[in-house]
């Protein structure tokens, strides 16, 4: 990996709660309250998490223009960061 993918990488492992938001997203697009749902965390703390990624490039919002219930993914390289968090 690259110095920024090992610094991001490092930044998703400094938090329980990005590993979890990272987690719950490779298996498909998840709205914030699906993920807060699945992780049993406060979804505040999953929102955060959201914008923190999203701010690394790590996710990216795939329904930007709804209001509610907007949907997030991985892009790639929060897929690379997936993959190594499974190793």
């Amino acid at each position: 990996m690259a110095k920024d993918e090992w610094n991001n990488y490092g930044f998703v492992l400094a938090s329980e709660y990005r590993k979890a938001v990272i987690k719950a997203l490779a298996e498909k697009p998840k709205t914030p309250k699906q993920i807060a749902d699945e992780t049993k965390y406060n979804l505040s703390h999953v929102s955060r998490s959201i914008r923190q990624l999203e701010d690394r490039g790590l996710i990216k919002c795939l329904t930007p223009n709804k209001r509610k219930g907007k949907l997030y993914g991985l892009t790639n390289n929060g897929v690379r960061i997936f993959n190594q968090l499974s190793k």
